[in-house]
């Protein structure tokens, strides 16, 4: 019997090419999205790559939702072997510019989400001795940048909450992993939300719009973001923290190494400036 596979965030972009991919390897894979009107991509997707999927509307910040869908995920395939959190959101604005309910919506839908679908799975995996719970962050979950501060926070906090949870949950038999992409083309810039009055910061905000335009503009591809988030959930190696791209490589692995923080802001103060 296949493992089931359950994957946030698939109506496009890496969570789309993970779900498929996942389904490409064998298992059975219930992949989710806010919207189904928008799955159109999805379907094409995994009839090309000749796979099925199990095809589930879920808002990951509607709580109740998501635990009526966990259950009845359960009832239909016997279980939760795998969970993908993908479904984020961005947000660009320094403290200033953001408003607390901005903030929120950040720690929500980045952080709050994922633990609760975490809580969700977690018990029918250790009875089961078996599982993982993988959780796309990125880069911006090790590296904090400007204009990204709910941004980084929010992806700060659930790589925190994931690595204290990994040691417990591993003496059950899950393995608990993160997945840390650098720039991704996909729909994700576009949903990006924007701070509707620069203020005085409009000239270091346009640096680092157009710093990241161009990192966008050669990004890695989400087909191979979405191979490599199948990778970190279906590899025989345990790894807590896995990159998407060797971009992604060298920006953790600078600041995972960096004792008192003054390489990381060596480089970042360099995109606010002209």
């Amino acid at each position: 019997m296949s493992d089931v596979a359950l994957v946030t965030g698939t109506s496009s972009g890496m969570g789309l090419h993970a779900a498929v991919e996942l389904a490409r390897r064998g298992l059975t894979v219930v992949a989710t999205m806010r919207d189904l009107t928008r799955a159109d991509a999805l379907r094409a997707a995994a009839a090309e790559a000749g796979v099925e999927l199990d095809l589930r509307a879920l808002d990951v910040v509607d709580h109740p939702a998501a635990e009526a869908l966990v259950a009845a995920v359960v009832a239909d395939h016997g279980r939760i072997d795998v969970l993908v959190n993908n479904a984020g959101r961005g947000c660009v604005g320094t403290a200033e510019q953001l408003g607390l309910d901005v903030i929120r919506d950040q720690l929500e839908v980045n952080y709050l989400a994922p633990v609760h679908l975490a809580k969700l799975v977690l018990p029918g995996m250790r009875d089961r001795g078996h599982g993982r719970i993988v959780t796309v962050t990125s880069v911006g979950g090790a590296v904090g940048q400007p204009f990204a501060d709910a941004y980084c926070g929010a992806k700060f906090a659930v790589e925190g909450f994931m690595q204290s949870l990994a040691p417990v949950a591993e003496q059950f038999g899950v393995q608990v992993s993160i997945v840390e992409p650098a720039a991704v083309a996909s729909e994700f810039v576009a949903n990006v939300e924007r701070p509707a009055h620069v203020g005085a910061y409009g000239a270091p905000l346009e640096a680092y719009l157009s710093r990241s335009s161009g990192a966008f503009a050669g990004a890695q591809s989400a087909q191979e973001a979405g191979a490599a988030i199948a990778d970190a959930a279906t590899s025989d190696a345990y790894r807590f923290r896995w990159q998407t791209s060797e971009a992604a490589v060298r920006f953790v692995g600078a600041s995972l190494a960096d004792l008192d923080g003054e390489r990381v802001l060596g480089v970042t103060r360099t995109w606010i400036t002209r």
